[in-house]
Formats: C-alpha cells, structure tokens, sequence
C-alpha cells in the first residue's frame, strides 16, 4: 500500500457533518467529475474513497447512483470504481456550487467561503487527484494534476491562504500544482486532518534530518582534522629546514618552546598546543599565541629562501 492511499483511507475513515461533507464533495467533483450523456461521472481507484463519495452523496443528495466496478489490465491487474449519476445530476452539481445554468464555473467562483469549508474542499481535492510521495522512500513532495492552468492557480491560491507555499509546472497537457518543501507537506497533512500520515511524515523528517546534520558534523570534523594535519605537517617541514640550515638560534626562547612541542605533537590543533604549553611549563599562552609563533618561524623560512635565490 503506497503512502498516498494510506492517507487517503485515513482520510475516509474521519467523521465530518454534512456542511463539512458538502465541502469535500465540492473538491472531489470540481477537479475528477466528467459530465457526459446527461449523467455525473466520478471515476477512482481506491474502494475506500469510492465507500466515501458515495454515502456522501446518498446522505445529503438521496438520489440513485449507479456503481461500476472494472478490471483495469495494465502492469497489474486492478480494480477502477465508477459512479455514474443520472438522477438529479445537475441539481448536485449546481447545489454544490460548480455548475450554475448547466454551466461549469471558472474554479475562482466555486462558492468556498470559510477556511474550514476550504480545508474539507482541499481534502476532496486531495482524494480525488492529490499524492504525496513516501518520505522513507524519496524526496518530500506533494501534488495535484490538474486539465486547465486556472484549476492549478486556484488551488496554489487556496493554499497560499493557509500559508502552504506551491509551485506550478506543465506537464505534457496537464498542470501540475506542487510542493517540495517538508514543512508545508506537514502543515497540509495536518490541514486535512491526516493525523497518523501527519505523525509518520515527521518521524521520517526528524530523522532524516537528525541524519543530515550528524553526517554534516562528521563531515565538518573530519575537515577540520585533515586540516589541522596538513598544518602540523607543513610545520614539521619549516622545523627541518630551520634545523638543516642551523636558524633555529635565531629565534627566541618562546618560539623554541613551541618549535620543540610541535615535534611531540604533529598533530594537535593550536588550542590543544596551547593548553599542553600552558599547563607543562611556565609559559601561559593562548592559542593565538600559538599562532603569532608559527607566524614569525614561517617568516624566517621564507626570508633565508628568499636570500638563497638572490645569492
């Protein structure tokens, strides 16, 4: 069972009143219903949502509906659910503000008012042509495919008005209203009600995300130690050229002490020569100090080279 029908059975599985179903009916019909030969077509592959419509429309409608079921061949055998409903069709249609005169409205005039009646409308959208891709498996996204430009911008309006952020794309003929960003999907699972979608998407999110920032960290920490290796090694090479060319006297007594710590610790970082310095032997230093040090002994390597090429 992919994600998407999960949410979708959950979804049908909720108790709303008739207002609440009026609504969700409006966003399933809007976007999946075909009117042809004087009949309302609704096509669907989930048993459970056809379960749903269809009680729906015999407690608010009480009209006939006609049940279809099909054996869809392709890939793997499965079942296609039709209702078909002749009887009193574009009373539903018009009663449910998306038909007016025999006439389909533009998706701007469907009659969704309040936010509440808006989020069922977008549950209905959701069961009829919304998916959300399994987190565990892949990326974070969500969408609906829609026929026309306008059902697409209609709904990144709507959802704009919940502050869910959506893009839109055209794929071949149809429209494609989408969001990739994790905490949108979230807020629009929690939108429709799809606590148990809602409560698994974040523990997948959560860990993915602890996970990213752990291999970060690991990441960073191992730069930062090669880093401080190649700086120790580079040090041990001016230290051999220092002593090869006998400069070393050259140098002061602080720059010795460092010099001498940095040949038994190749390896340590500035702050950690610093501390050993600090606590072995009388010379308190800091980890800039360290730094000036090294600073004036790469100096002095430098200047006798310099002086070698001028010879």
């Amino acid at each position: 069972m992919t994600f998407t029908i999960r949410i979708k059975e959950e979804i049908t599985k909720i108790s709303i009143n008739n207002i609440e179903a009026r609504s969700e009916l409006a966003g399933f019909i809007s976007l999946a219903g075909v009117v042809k030969n004087n009949k309302l077509i609704l096509t669907m592959e989930n048993a459970a949502v056809a379960r749903r419509v269809y009680k729906n429309l015999k407690e608010i409608f009480g009209i006939n509906i006609r049940v279809i079921v099909r054996n869809q061949k392709r890939f793997r055998i499965k079942q296609i659910y039709i209702l078909e409903i002749s009887d009193k069709f574009d009373y539903v249609l018009e009663s449910l503000g998306i038909y007016a005169d025999n006439k389909k409205r533009l998706p701007e005039e469907y009659s969704v008012d309040s936010l509440e009646e808006k989020a069922n409308f977008l549950a209905g959208v959701f069961l009829s042509i919304g998916s959300i891709s399994d987190p565990a498996t892949s990326g974070y996204h969500l969408e609906f495919v829609t026929n026309t430009k306008k059902e697409s911008n209609y709904l990144k309006k709507m959802l704009n008005e919940f502050n869910i952020e959506s893009k839109i794309i055209k794929r071949q003929k149809k429209y494609m209203t989408y969001i990739k960003i994790a905490e949108m999907i979230s807020d629009f699972l929690r939108l429709i009600n799809a606590t148990n979608a809602l409560f698994y998407f974040e523990d997948i999110r959560i860990y993915r995300d602890h996970k990213n920032m752990v291999n970060r960290l690991n990441n960073c920490e191992l730069a930062n130690q090669e880093k401080v290796i190649n700086t120790g090694l580079k040090h041990l090479e001016e230290i051999d050229y220092l002593e090869e060319h006998n400069l070393i006297d050259l140098l002061d007594d602080k720059i010795k002490v460092i010099i001498n710590y940095r040949k038994k610790y190749p390896e340590s970082s500035y702050q950690e020569l610093a501390d050993i310095i600090s606590m072995e032997t009388e010379y308190k230093i800091g980890k800039s100090g360290v730094n000036h040090h090294f600073i004036k002994m790469k100096e002095l390597v430098k200047k006798h080279k310099e002086k070698i090429l001028e010879q």
